[in-house]
């Protein structure tokens, strides 16, 4: 009989350790929500160790967003945002929202994302906790601006995306990014800095 003694600790990485990981936080983000789903539970769910979940993905969001294919993960965000003067926030804002949503291969996860979020209850509250727990506050807090205000130039810019990509009303759906910018950033920069 042999008698092979197991080191303990972290199961060893498959093939594809990291796609199972994203299966697991699907499933566990799908039934438990942004908020309630944790790195232990996910890590469980994969059946790995939670420090291997944190190898591949640094944080619960920026898991989030490789498992549901956002484009763009919280701290790009806020590297973007805080990257450069006060009042140039809302042009750099809008400038990566249109860049974002020009590419068919990062545009396409994102209306995806949208339009469940519009029909189905569980993907609208997951939706809604990511986009105000993991990036609209943090970014606020960060900025010291008022969550309404950041709520104000996400809805702009929410409606911007889906005028453009979901309902695709012209001329706005085929008008310039350039273009674009120079019309929303004002606003934006408005709702952001008063």
């Amino acid at each position: 009989m042999s008698t092979i003694k197991r080191r303990p600790g972290r199961r060893p990485g498959s093939a594809d350790t990291r796609g199972e990981i994203l299966a697991a936080a699907r499933k566990v983000f799908a039934e438990k929500g942004f908020d309630k789903a944790t790195v232990r539970g996910i890590a469980r769910e994969a059946q790995v160790d939670p420090a291997l979940v944190h190898h591949y993905f640094a944080t619960k969001e920026g898991m989030f967003a490789a498992a549901m294919q956002l484009p763009l993960s919280p701290d790009r965000v806020q590297a973007v945002l805080l990257d450069g003067p006060r009042e140039e926030i809302g042009r750099r804002l809008v400038t990566m929202v249109l860049a974002v949503t020009q590419e068919p291969e990062t545009r396409e996860p994102l209306v995806a994302l949208i339009r469940s979020a519009m029909t189905h209850e569980q993907a609208r509250v997951m939706f809604q906790e990511f986009m105000t727990n993991a990036l609209l506050y943090r970014v606020a807090d960060q900025l010291g601006i008022p969550h309404l205000r950041v709520e104000a130039a996400f809805a702009q810019m929410f409606g911007v995306v889906m005028a453009r990509h979901v309902l695709r009303l012209e001329p706005i759906a085929s008008a310039a990014p350039e273009e674009l910018v120079e019309l929303i950033a004002p606003t934006i920069q408005r709702y952001l800095t008063g």
